[in-house]
């Protein structure tokens, strides 16, 4: 790369705006699929680059880099893909569905489900898999009762992430805590004066919205039930690949070999449940979904999904979005911005402040979740301590502004995961994952209150300043 002046803080925002204007309006305002919007958005950086005199091996390193942090997550959500057909096929979210319907309550559906889920999450660490497994089963309850599918995906989506964040085996936490150099339980921990507060207002306020009237929808659901157990093979049995993910999740197996070996045992259950199945049709299931034939609409609608090939449009703009994150760190557009910011940060409350506002800017600009705690995190690191407050509140900050936000973001990795498995928009959940949009106010509310908000022993404030220059992932 030729050596070239460096980038100001003017021209970088304008850049910047520019491409949050091309996503916003595109994604939002006219309601296209994110992935051209991205595209354009990147030409408008390449261009720039090259008006910049960066050279194409500067591009193509850019758009490399951006991509090798998204490796791992895209082949997750391939294999996520496969499940949920072969769960599907199995009986798995057919018999959940059955089962929930019977200990779940119709009435208070809503602050049920964020509670499962919450559950769930805190076992498995994971807020993907979660939504992607029993969330299906409860987007298809909730459908069945002709509740809101947006105030749904908001209650699953919010457990989800709730439990995530109490989970020691969840992959944010233990890199929050890796990047700001924390013991991971004392970083759970600390997490909890925001997240437990953003948690029991959640429930409050699904209860309040979710309290409703369920008679009508009693004839609905039975007739739901009846299809199911007549089409699916609904038992104790076909929740064996669920109690799998919890085994898996106690000998702490990574997400990739746990998802492998649940594709693998839900495979040879199918078998065993029809023997005479080809295993052409299986892989196809596998490959392209399973297709409900049921002879009701509704739940055809609701049950035919999956697939590896389902995952495509969601691993197209993944690839888009974390090449143009790529390019945005590799020609120091994010950094440029993130410098000034910290030369007037002379209290708690700013900085935190600084640090959310930061991490909401990366999920908006980058659009990928670990690069949502990392890139904030090196930044801030120096101006925190400077500033008096501990790592701990710093990696509080993270969780709150980087990992809960990734999944409003339309074009970001969480929120196209989850639009394409919920089936949900992402605008459309969004004003009811209450969790998420909760944590940051409640973390700049601890900034400039004090309350919860770790400091270091004996507390030393100076004038801080930002260690910038690690702003890039290496």
């Amino acid at each position: 790369m030729k050596k070239i002046q460096k980038v100001n803080v003017v021209e970088a925002g304008l850049i910047l705006i520019i491409v949050l204007g091309i996503m916003g309006v595109g994604v939002i305002g006219f309601g296209l699929s994110p992935q051209v919007p991205v595209m354009l958005a990147m030409s408008v950086v390449i261009l720039w680059a090259k008006l910049r005199h960066f050279d194409w091996e500067s591009v193509n390193s850019g758009i490399k880099e951006g991509i090798e942090k998204g490796i791992i997550p895209i082949f997750i959500f391939i294999l996520i893909g496969a499940m949920i057909s072969t769960w599907i096929a199995s009986g798995t979210i057919p018999s959940l569905m059955v089962l929930g319907f019977k200990i779940i309550s119709v009435r208070w559906f809503l602050p049920s489900v964020f509670v499962v889920c919450t559950l769930v999450g805190a076992a498995v660490g994971s807020a993907f898999t979660v939504s992607s497994t029993v969330g299906i089963a409860f987007m298809g309850m909730g459908i069945t009762m002709n509740l809101n599918p947006a105030m749904v995906a908001g209650a699953i989506i919010s457990g989800a992430i709730f439990g995530d964040k109490l989970s020691p085996l969840s992959e944010t936490n233990n890199l929050a805590s890796a990047v700001v150099d924390t013991d991971l339980f004392q970083h759970i921990k600390n997490l909890l004066w925001s997240t437990l507060p953003a948690g029991v207002l959640t429930f409050i306020l699904f209860a309040i919205i979710g309290h409703d009237d369920a008679t009508t929808s009693l004839v609905k659901i039975n007739q739901t039930v009846a299809v199911l157990n007549t089409h699916f093979n609904i038992s104790f049995w076909a929740i064996i690949p669920i109690l799998l993910v919890f085994v898996c999740a106690g000998f702490k197996m990574p997400a990739v070999p746990t998802m492998l070996l649940n594709v693998l045992v839900t495979s040879a259950m199918i078998f065993i449940e029809q023997p005479s199945l080809p295993i052409k049709q299986l892989a196809s299931i596998i490959t392209d979904g399973f297709v409900a034939k049921t002879g009701n609409a509704t739940v055809n609608t609701l049950l035919s999904r999956g697939g590896i090939v389902s995952m495509m449009p969601t691993v197209a703009l993944i690839v888009l979005t974390l090449s143009l994150g790529g390019l945005l760190v590799k020609f120091g557009l994010i950094s440029a911005v993130m410098t000034p910011l910290a030369k007037h940060l002379n209290s708690d409350g700013k900085l935190v402040t600084a640090g959310i506002v930061t991490c909401l800017g990366v999920n908006i600009f980058v659009g990928e979740q670990f690069l949502s705690i990392i890139l904030p995190g090196r930044a801030f690191k120096k101006a925190f301590n400077d500033g008096g407050l501990a790592n701990d509140a710093l990696g509080r900050v993270l969780e709150d502004g980087g990992t809960v936000i990734n999944y409003l973001v339309p074009w970001g990795v969480g929120g196209v995961f989850l639009a394409n498995t919920l089936g949900v928009p992402t605008i459309h959940y969004l004003p009811f994952v209450f969790f998420s949009l909760l944590c940051p106010v409640l973390s700049i509310l601890s900034g400039f209150t004090g309350v919860g908000l770790k400091h270091l022993q004996p507390k030393t404030k100076k004038v801080p300043s930002a260690d910038l220059q690690n702003s890039s992932v290496n």
